[in-house]
């Protein structure tokens, strides 16, 4: 029999349930994601580092979770290593499951992994709250109490981050991902386009450490933007030399800091695979898979500088461009993982800019 527990929000408020995954105590930001499936993608989505997330949707952990097979490098069914998420909050859990390649249940390949949950709560009753109040600090508490952490306080991208530059793909055209938090399907997605990727630390000087590019990416990851000092350094640089580059997430936020725009902070951020995204100019809308909690002030942006996408939801910016040269990037997931893949060709609008 599962043991009950409890989550402890900042503002005081108490919700009870009962504990799955790893037998621990744990704390982080509490957010939300409005998506139907996709756990184990979103669960190891290095954006959510330092979360707590949310499920709303009230079944989970009915069809399991697969395998670790490897393809390329990298793990085929999940964005990255590991469980980044610091918990799960769900309301039903499932530890029946099946699934066509289903190899555990999602409570064991937590408990694996020492990640905690808790079930059994009212997770429409927090989701209000955090769009009410918006995202707070709270803590998982199995036995033992622990602090609350703000994990804006931490330098996220520089944890989640490649050490050392790695290699994938053989195509002709090169480019240098600026590794923030990479999910491993936009890697996939240039390599299964021909495109080699070598990917590099944030902070990687790639100007002066011999290697050849085409052109730049940016990639999403977890924090507030502002300190990637030298991730903007390094897209100013690539700016000024007329580099092709492209962003993804943080990677747009970044990229927006780098060409004199400032950022802020959402009040619960977009956490979901259903957002409906305008381009601008057009009466075309795109419905997109995201997970930000940061985004890009659209009149800070310099005179050069245009908002290419809106989310229809609340107006805040979901892309930028440069009016005449080869920069620009997106707030959303083209690479989708969990969500789907309608905004996928912007893969192919940067790779036609590579020269």
């Amino acid at each position: 029999m599962s043991q009950e527990i409890k989550l402890v929000l900042q503002d005081g408020s108490i919700f009870y349930g009962k504990s799955f995954g790893a037998k621990k105590s744990i704390a982080g930001e509490v957010v939300f994601t409005t998506g139907m499936t996709g756990y184990p993608e979103s669960m190891t989505d290095p954006s959510y580092k330092g979360q707590i997330m949310c499920l709303t949707y009230s079944m989970i952990g009915n069809y399991g979770v697969p395998s670790d097979e490897m393809k390329d490098g990298m793990h085929t069914f999940f964005e990255s290593d590991k469980i980044q998420v610091q918990g799960l909050i769900i309301d039903d859990y499932s530890d029946e499951y099946h699934h066509w390649n289903a190899v555990t249940s999602l409570s064991g390949w937590m408990e694996k992994h020492d990640v905690p949950g808790i079930y059994g709560i009212d997770t429409r009753a927090l989701t209000k709250k955090l769009r009410e109040k918006g995202t707070m600090l709270g803590k998982i508490i199995y036995e033992d109490d622990v602090e609350y952490y703000d994990p804006d306080k931490d330098h996220l991208v520089e944890q989640v981050s490649v050490k050392e530059p790695v290699m994938y793909g053989g195509g002709e055209k090169k480019i240098a991902l600026l590794d923030c938090g990479v999910k491993n399907n936009i890697i996939r997605s240039f390599v299964e386009r021909g495109v080699s990727v070598v990917r590099v630390p944030w902070n990687y000087d790639i100007f002066n450490n011999g290697i050849s590019f085409d052109g730049v990416f940016v990639s999403n990851g977890p924090g507030d933007p502002k300190m990637c000092e030298a991730t903007i350094a390094t897209l100013r640089k690539a700016i000024e030399k007329g580099i092709p580059t492209f962003g993804i997430c943080l990677g747009n936020q970044l990229l927006a800091l780098a060409a004199g725009a400032d950022t802020y902070k959402l009040k619960y951020g977009h956490r979901s695979q259903n957002q409906p995204c305008k381009e601008i100019g057009t009466h075309r809308c795109f419905i997109t898979s995201q997970n930000h909690g940061f985004a890009v002030k659209d009149d800070t942006l310099p005179e050069d500088w245009e908002t290419w996408f809106t989310n229809i939801n609340d107006d805040t910016n979901e892309g930028i461009k440069h009016k005449d040269k080869p920069f620009f990037s997106c707030q959303f997931h083209p690479e989708a993982t969990p969500g789907p893949v309608d905004t996928a060709h912007l893969f192919d609008k940067f790779i036609e800019l590579l020269k």
